[in-house]
């Protein structure tokens, strides 16, 4: 099964059309939840305005329109992107709905992916009065604004019942070989679809296993150096690079939090 060229997609199918696909917030409920978050941005700017010391600026314009930019960009911008950074793709609308930002390998998303998202809503929101995110939503099957185009996210439903593949295993045999790798920034799409393979394999027949197995690794190898033992089983090569792609993901989300912490203090949503 050729499997070059569906990965720019959000879900992968086997040949026997097995198909895992993490539900993406609808629309509406996309629409919903953020009406909640623009009014509390709103709330947030119009309190800023109000307590802001004005008397200390006088009439000196450069300085009114310093302060003026200066609230609208901590208002409109810096509350979003700490909201989602801190709860890790949470905003107060979305924790109503049930809502959580991901990025499109469905790993939680961190400082940068917020940055792009509350950056490209003062465009695609503020500027254009909601037209453009709206349209540009309505026009795909996750309903992803500009902003999680530009930052590789999309929103999905946390309150649904869903039974996520267990991670990969390390082969031991692989161990050594694996934590030396040089991995690069495989796509989304092909780790998204390397990992459902790994997980289902079992539930195919041998030559759809074979077959979709093998373009799998093929894919994968330009991103991995260098190559494994030639001995080595593609399963259990493929096995070992995302199980050891997970690992240094968490070891950098955890050195992310530490840091995080330090500059910001604790976190008051895990209260």
């Amino acid at each position: 099964m050729a499997t070059r060229g569906i990965f720019e997609t959000d879900r992968f199918v086997t040949s026997e059309a097995v198909e895992i696909d993490l539900p993406a917030a609808s629309l509406p409920m996309r629409m919903a939840s953020g009406a909640i978050d623009l009014a509390v941005v709103v709330i947030v700017l119009l309190f800023a305005f109000w307590v802001s010391p004005w008397s200390l600026v006088g009439e000196d314009m450069a300085l009114v329109q310093a302060m003026v930019i200066a609230l609208l960009v901590g208002s409109l911008v810096a509350v979003p992107v700490a909201s989602e950074t801190l709860s890790q793709g949470r905003t107060l609308g979305k924790l109503i709905f049930g809502l959580r930002t991901v990025r499109d390998d469905t790993g939680p998303i961190g400082f940068r992916h917020a940055l792009i998202r509350g950056l490209t809503t003062w465009f695609e929101v503020w500027l254009t009065g909601g037209g453009l995110a709206l349209l540009i939503a309505a026009s795909n099957e996750k309903a992803k604004r500009l902003g999680d185009f530009l930052a590789g996210t999309y929103v999905v439903r946390e309150r649904v019942r869903l039974e996520l593949p267990p991670p990969p295993e390390m082969p031991a045999e692989l161990a050594p070989w694996a934590i030396s790798t040089d991995i690069g920034v495989i796509p989304d799409g092909l780790a998204v679809a390397v990992r459902q393979f790994l997980s289902r394999r079992h539930e195919l027949t041998p030559p759809s296993r074979a077959a979709t197995g093998s373009s799998l690794f093929a894919d994968l190898m330009p991103y991995v150096s260098p190559p494994p033992p030639v001995q080595a089983h593609p399963e259990a090569v493929m096995s070992a690079v995302m199980a050891e792609r997970r690992r240094r993901d968490m070891i950098k989300l955890e050195r992310d939090d530490r840091l995080r912490a330090r500059v910001l203090g604790p976190d008051p949503l895990s209260r």
